[in-house]
């Protein structure tokens, strides 16, 4: 039977979006050690289903400065994803391609903005493929979008397309390991629910 909400998630469903955040976020990982030139592995990403708030201050509360790489997503699967990038994975993107580090988001250049656009389009586009392959489905995906802002601001936008049918999100969590460091990956994806039964059916889990 098809869901109407993310709080109607049975707990096979939960399972099914755990495993998928999991294989994602190792996709990811390798999608960005490749591209940084230097070995970045991943610790066992939590996937959870939260409440809009409580997500927001998963990532750190409404008033902290981030930034965020958000895709659209169209065709079988409909929704939004969106890569936050606290400072930590800011100075590791930085340092890695552009030997630079920053202090403040502010001392971003157009230079640092664009690499730190595709990173993060790399790693959505990462998950999305491996998450498309293992359902076989078709996901087309916009232009990354890229901003700076208060994270409350950020999360407003997946909030205001799709907060008419769920107050809830799909966080994924998780830190990549560095040179012995580990530096904290935020990932959100927003599906619409037609997507999610859809998704369900495709992989099995689900007799609607």
């Amino acid at each position: 039977m098809d869901i109407k909400s993310y709080d109607e998630l049975s707990s096979l469903e939960l399972d099914t979006l755990r495993e998928l955040g999991s294989i994602g976020t190792g996709n990811a990982a390798t999608a960005l050690s490749q591209m940084l030139g230097r070995p970045v592995s991943i610790t066992l990403p939590e996937v959870r289903i939260m409440e809009y708030n409580e997500a927001i201050d998963w990532i750190g509360g409404p008033e902290e400065i981030t930034a965020g790489v958000l895709v659209k997503l169209s065709g079988q699967i409909s929704g939004i994803m969106l890569s936050v990038q606290q400072l930590d994975f800011v100075n590791l993107v930085l340092d890695s391609i552009l030997e630079k580090k920053i202090e403040d988001y502010s001392q971003l250049s157009e230079m640092e903005n664009s690499a730190l656009i595709e990173v993060g389009n790399i790693m959505i586009s990462t998950f999305i493929n491996a998450l498309s392959g293992l359902a076989g489905i078709d996901v087309n995906l916009t232009v990354p979008a890229f901003t700076v802002d208060m994270q409350g601001a950020i999360l407003a936008v997946p909030m205001a397309e799709y907060g008419g049918q769920s107050d809830y999100i799909m966080t994924i969590g998780g830190n990549f390991v560095y040179e012995r460091q580990e530096v904290p990956c935020r990932l959100l994806l927003s599906p619409d629910i037609r997507s999610l039964n859809l998704l369900f059916r495709k992989l099995g889990v689900s007799d609607g």
